[in-house]
């Protein structure tokens, strides 16, 4: 599909950078966005819109809406939404630099950066935990099914709607875990990511086994490592051509089905979580008809 944003679907870059706008009061926010679209191709920049940006446009997207906030026992998921995220993708982190002066300028005026996490790939593209993201993403004809809206009209169709949380490892907890306890936690032997049969309910890839949904809750992963001052964790991103499969998984989770938590929230937690819709193209530009420009 030609109008989708490329990023996308390519594989994950070497270096990556986040950058999470608020938008300002009484600014001109679609010359920013129009600006912005000079610079996004999709490729070396992804874009998102949030929910109050299409709502101060005059505008809504279907399937927009706000992220889901938890408070339960063991996991409190927080909903930190902004009006524009922009995914920022580069073989070398200088051009990263340079790429986010650019956007910060073309934004001047409207848009106020107001947190950046940088990312970037980690070996054959782990965790920093060693264990290994995304094992099951859909491929091909499949990823497009999960990922990329259809059917839905001129400035919709070639979008996506992508979930985003920033979560923060609690590697020396992990550290002190057995081996055993690791792979329990995430449900796959670390030395050869073999799913564990003897794994317990508790175990990450049993809670979020993509298939065992009704309808099958599939989403494409784009998720990257992120370190800075001593912290570190993971960008998790998933897209998809609705919000409703990451809502299923998240659900379970937390345990709010069943009271059972993800082995996860032993050692990480979120401490972010947004969505955004990623506006299809159109001659190799940001397609922003649905919001009016």
């Amino acid at each position: 599909m030609t109008h989708v944003q490329p990023g996308i679907l390519a594989p994950t870059p070497k270096f990556a950078s986040y950058l999470f706008f608020h938008a300002l009061p009484h600014a001109n926010l679609s010359a920013a966005l129009l600006r912005l679209s000079q610079l996004a191709n999709g490729t070396r920049v992804v874009v998102g819109l949030g929910q109050s940006l299409v709502l101060a446009l005059g505008h809504s997207i279907d399937g927009l809406h706000d992220f889901p906030s938890y408070a339960l026992p063991g996991c409190d998921i927080p909903a930190t939404p902004s009006a524009l995220c922009c995914w920022l993708r580069e073989d070398e982190r200088g051009e990263l630099i340079h790429l986010t002066r650019h956007i910060e300028q073309a934004l001047a005026g409207a848009f106020v950066l107001e947190q950046q996490v940088e990312a970037f790939k980690y070996k054959t593209g782990l965790d920093l935990t060693g264990y290994e993201d995304g094992t099951e993403n859909p491929v091909g004809m499949a990823a497009l099914t999960a990922a990329i809206v259809k059917d839905r009209g001129a400035g919709l169709d070639g979008g996506s709607f992508v979930a985003l949380q920033q979560w923060l490892h609690d590697l020396p907890a992990f550290e002190a875990m057995s081996d055993q306890a690791q792979d329990h936690a995430i449900g796959r032997r670390k030395s050869d990511n073999e799913e564990l049969d003897d794994a317990p309910e508790s175990a990450h890839v049993k809670r979020t086994a993509q298939e065992s949904f009704e309808p099958e809750a599939f989403v494409l992963r784009r998720s990257m490592p992120w370190a800075n001052a001593g912290q570190a964790g993971f960008m998790f991103s998933a897209f998809g051509c609705s919000v409703a499969a990451f809502e299923a998984q998240l659900k379970r989770m937390v345990g709010a089905e069943d009271g059972i938590v993800d082995g996860l929230f032993q050692f990480t937690r979120p401490l972010t979580g947004s969505y955004f819709w990623c506006p299809p193209l159109k001659d190799g530009k940001l397609d922003l008809r649905a919001i009016g420009l």
